[in-house]
């Protein structure tokens, strides 16, 4: 054992712990390689480590599949493995890509962690400038650019990011104060966590990644203490090596794949785990980090509310073409969440009635503490008899016992509600329980003691991170946000109205004017158009239930609960007073005040409804009754209003906010990449200038997910690429799927995350770069638009034989068939639809995830070659130039190009080639072979043109290190996509044959395919 760890740390004198820790890491992996290989030849045998160790030989030394490989025996002599070898070779190299998945986080990590420990020095406090005049010659539009640019540009040293460089660099440049404080105010960050499914890795998995994750953190702190009194060898090193072993062993031993299809409540259950585990603890973290850095450079400057990083949540609630999001799941979804977060509060009491210990004969105690214990003593006078002679001179103690009791009571009253009858238990009421009924009762006298603590010049830092805490949690822990597609609230009135015979003709056959005049007169009026007992389908009667379930948690929860209702698929103006009007009918918008306590949230996908977008918002905005609503709606005749029908929930916080959600993934299922990326863009810079002239403020909510295909990429890059002054301190943002693990499993890297988050939202608000007001700019943009997207289009929806192409040679038939999501795959087809034939009802997710199994990735770089082709054309020399000015200087124009560097680096046409060559049909086997020799061409095109633009000789040759992770991980990937091929062909040979002479049933054999799923994904390390 001590050979192996002497191994990993085979030159300690060369390990600089505090500058830099890529050594131990390739140490690290040569370690965990060592016990990869140790566990698989004792669990599997020499011969089947040595047929590995040859499949893992087959790429080149960058990665990708040989020309020749293809042709070659080495596919043959895999097809042949018997199932039982397939089978493990799957699971042993997505073994390999998890444990190295786990190092490389690590030590992300711990570089975070080390690099904390370097006090600043005047360097780090100096930021890279860049002069945009110190070129040798002008650039085209040189002029459009000093008029619009008033600040220098940035570089992306790796020192920008975090608060210790960025309110420096404020001060450098003379920020000036107000202005950074006004937008300090407002600061405004909402990251939600949603049930899309794309974390392929099970639950029981990723606690065996944290536990290794934990065996690393205990190796590192041993050897660190070898090299200090110069030893090589250590029992806790030795002991660590032997856990790590053992953990492998056991993991080896784990099945992989999901045993059921979750439930919503399950997926709740995987969401929340990181509130749990991680952010919990990294949240005040946060909020103090900012505070300190701040202060250090703007004395004077008051920091934001704790609360201007938080937190929301589609799990439970997101009921788009899910079925099972009812009513009663939310209910369930809220009831756990407060159950989650109460029980953390529990924890951190009984923590801190071990630290205050203060005695009255030695602190003095303000009279504020003492009042609040006999007002607890009158309400809680079993607990004053049961403690008071424990604690009669420790007061906060004696407060917390208090403060615990009522904690027990509120849990205890949720426990109830959730599997109660909600209805009647919310009618029964909170008052005389000593429960706490919102989570503000909680802060208050928390805050009570830290005043008391201060007055006698004392500080407890327990106590301010559970003010903290409890300030961004509440006892809700997350805001759920409803979502819901536009067609059904559309089909609910139609259906309504048609019982009630109150309009002329149907309602879907009204025309848009008539069907916004319709529901103008309604929201107008307290006329109920719902019955008490609704005669209507089970659909109609779940979506009026839903609103009603609103209204529910918001009278037991708080209005935090839930006020955001997200509408997919937003077309037209009558799709959000459709809203509006069925949450008048459940309460949630008096008609006479305007008042309202939903936000409800346009969400615009397709590049059509982008493009409409600003239209239908100022169509909104030009409505009295909905400009009122946002305002919080009419002070003058609430009075009278509550008389009449009872008073409503209180109005939403803040007001005169509109938020819009952009969707990602749709947009560019439906026209490309490139295409989606400039129509979101030009987007919200339309929405922007339609809120700014009505006086709204704007939030972009962005639904993006983990893969580039969906929006997916480093999250302070894009931030910073957005428009100038779209963000203005308020941004909005879906993390989902296996971004959850990769960003949130480790506490050092979530700190990290939140904080260049936070740091991209107030650099891009009062740094932005103002590129985008350069029309001829925005005119080229929108040409290599255009043309991108003929290109994409005239593949994607033009070629007849596309659909079956993607079909046969991807392995959408078996990611269909995964235990990873409650939700369909497909969205509901329209009746007599050919589903395979209709792309529209395939999701994006799989349609994202399927080609990037096959090594494709195409939608995350299709049609673009062609259009900087088309447009380099035009000049050649001139425009290239100009392209290349581009990506130096324009934020957004240079994360577009990176990420499509990105993508293609993932891209391996010749393993591309052996999935068409062998999942299609003799048959098909020409007309496809024609599809993927267009997709070989766009993709060289591409390939060439982006080296030209960024000026290197290969693929990522800017950042040498994600080069040698993305060819480390393509050359294991290799393997296993021949050991998929394999399986998926005798997968299908089996459905097809239906005869008996398979030596392995259907379920065994798409298990296998399953397997290959999961390595390969994890290679990859995204998904959908």
């Amino acid at each position: 054992m001590s050979s192996v760890v002497q191994s990993s740390i085979a030159n300690p004198e060369e390990v600089n712990v505090v500058d830099t820790s890529h050594l131990l890491l390739r140490h690290r992996q040569k370690l965990i390689e060592d016990l990869w290989e140790s566990v698989l030849r004792s669990e599997c045998g020499q011969e089947m480590l040595d047929l590995l160790q040859k499949m893992r030989s087959l790429p080149s030394a960058e990665g990708q599949v040989a020309e020749t490989l293809t042709q070659s025996s080495v596919p043959q002599m895999i097809e042949k493995l018997s199932l039982n070898d397939a089978i493990q070779g799957a699971r042993a190299f997505a073994l390999y890509f998890q444990l190295t998945n786990i190092v490389e986080q690590h030590y992300e990590s711990r570089e975070q962690k080390l690099a904390r420990r370097v006090t600043d020095t005047s360097e780090e406090k100096t930021a890279d400038i860049t002069d945009i005049n110190t070129a040798d010659q002008r650039h085209p539009f040189s002029e459009e650019l000093e008029n619009n640019w008033t600040e220098p540009s940035i570089s992306s040293s790796n020192k920008a990011g975090l608060f210790h460089w960025l309110f420096p660099y404020l001060k450098e440049i003379n920020m000036p104060p107000l202005m950074l404080q006004r937008l300090l105010d407002q600061l405004d960050i909402r990251l939600v966590f949603t049930a899309h499914p794309t974390e392929i890795v099970r639950h029981t998995i990723r606690k065996k990644q944290r536990r290794i994750s934990h065996i690393l953190e205990q190796l590192d702190v041993a050897e660190e203490a070898m090299q200090e009194i110069g030893q090589i060898e250590s029992w806790e090193a030795n002991e660590a090596v032997a856990q790590l072993t053992e953990e492998i062993r056991l993991w080896w031993r784990t099945d992989e794949l999901h045993q059921f299809k979750p439930k919503v409540i399950d997926e709740v259950d995987y969401s929340l785990h990181y509130f749990q585990e991680v952010l919990f603890d990294v949240i005040p973290q946060l909020a103090a980090r900012l505070k300190q850095s701040l202060g250090a450079s703007f004395p004077h400057l008051i920091a934001p509310t704790h609360n201007f990083c938080y937190f929301g949540s589609w799990v439970g609630s997101d009921r788009d073409g899910n079925p099972f999001v009812t009513p009663q799941v939310t209910w369930e979804t809220a009831c756990y969440q407060r159950k989650i977060v109460i029980g953390k509060y529990l924890d951190a009491i009984a923590q801190l009635r071990e630290i205050l210990s203060l005695s009255l004969h030695w602190s003095d105690v303000q009279q504020e503490l003492l009042d609040s214990l006999e007002q607890d003593q009158q309400k809680m006078p079993g607990i004053y008899q049961e403690l008071s002679m424990r604690y009669r001179q420790e007061p906060y103690r004696l407060k917390l016992a208090y403060i615990s009791h009522r904690l027990r009571n509120t849990m205890e009253r949720n426990r109830s509600l959730s599997s109660a009858d909600s209805k009647k238990a919310i009618s029964e009421g909170k008052a005389g329980q000593n429960i706490y009924q919102t989570g503000e009762e909680f802060v208050a006298e928390l805050k009570l003691m830290q005043r008391s603590l201060a007055a006698t010049s004392l500080q407890c830092r327990e106590l301010d991170n559970l003010i903290v805490q409890a300030e961004v949690f509440g006892f809700n822990l997350v805001e759920l946000d409803f979502r819901q597609d536009s067609s059904r609230h559309s089909d609910a009135i139609a259906e309504i109205t048609a019982y009630l015979q109150v309009l002329p003709q149907p309602y879907d056959e009204l025309s848009e004017a008539e069907k916004t005049a319709w529901l103008i007169q309604e929201l107008k009026t307290r006329r109920p158009i719902i019955p008490s007992e609704m005669p209507f389908s089970p659909t109609t009667c779940e979506t009026i239930e839903t609103f009603r379930m609103l209204r529910l948690l918001q009278q037991e929860f708080g209005i935090k609960i839930c006020n955001t209702y997200i509408i997919s698929m937003t077309n037209f103006v009558s799709d959000v007073l459709e809203v509006l009007l069925l949450a008048q009918e459940a309460g949630l918008y008096d008609p006479v005040t305007y008042q309202t306590s939903v936000r409800i949230v346009p969400l615009f996908e397709t590049v059509e409804d982008l493009k409409r977008a600003p239209e239908v918002m100022r169509e909104l905005f030009e409505l009295p009754l909905y400009r009122a609503s946002l305002a919080g709606g009419y002070e003058s005749v609430s009075t009278q209003a509550d008389e009449v029908v009872g008073s409503y929930t209180p109005p939403l916080s803040p007001q005169n906010l509109q938020e819009v959600m952009l969707g990602y993934s749709d947009s560019n299922k439906d026209s490309g990449f490139l295409s989606s990326n400039w129509e979101i863009h030009k987007a919200q810079k339309a929405l922007q200038k339609v809120a700014s002239e009505f006086g709204i403020a704007l939030r972009i909510f962005h639904g993006r997910g983990g893969s580039v295909g969906r929006g997916g990429g480093p999250a302070y890059s894009a931030i910073l690429a957005q428009p100038t002054d779209t963000i203005q301190g308020r941004i909005k943002i879906t993390e989902q799927g296996e971004v959850l693990a990769s960003k949130y499993s480790l506490p050092e890297l979530a700190l990290y995350h939140l904080e260049t988050m936070t740091t991209a939202v107030i650099q891009s608000s009062l740094l932005g770069s103002g590129f985008d007001r350069v029309e001829p700019w925005n005119q080229i943009m929108e040409e290599l638009s255009a043309r991108s997207r003929t290109v994409y289009k005239s593949l994607i929806y033009e070629q007849e034989d596309f659909v079956d192409f993607f079909h046969s040679v991807t392995p959408v038939d078996v990611i269909s068939q995964l235990q990873i999501g409650s939700r369909p795959s497909k969205r509901p087809g329209k009746k007599g639809s050919n589903k395979k034939k209709d792309m529209s009802s395939l999701r994006a997710i799989p349609w994202v995830f399927s080609w990037t199994q096959s090594r494709f990735l195409l939608p995350a770089w299709y049609g673009v070659g062609s259009a900087l082709q088309g447009f380099l054309e035009q000049e050649p020399e001139k425009n290239l130039d100009l392209l290349q000015y581009f990506y130096v200087k324009w934020p957004f124009f240079r994360v577009v190009i990176s990420k499509v560097e990105m993508t293609l680096a993932k891209v391996d046409l010749q393993i591309a080639e052996h999935y068409v060559n062998e999942l299609s049909q003799p048959e098909d086997l020409e007309r496809f072979q024609k599809l993927f020799a267009q997709i070989s061409q766009e993709y060289n095109l591409t390939k060439a043109l982006i080296l030209q633009i960024n000026g290197q000789q290969k693929l990522l040759d800017g950042n040498p290190e994600l080069q040698r992770s993305v060819q480390l991980r393509n050359g294991t990937i290799v393997p296993l996509g021949f050991l998929q091929v394999a399986l998926i062909k005798r997968l299908r040979q089996h459905d097809k044959s239906q005869a008996l002479h398979f030596r392995f049933s259907k379920e065994e054999l798409l298990r296998g395919a399953m397997l290959t799923i999961n390595g390969i994904a994890a290679g990859m390390r995204n998904t959908g």
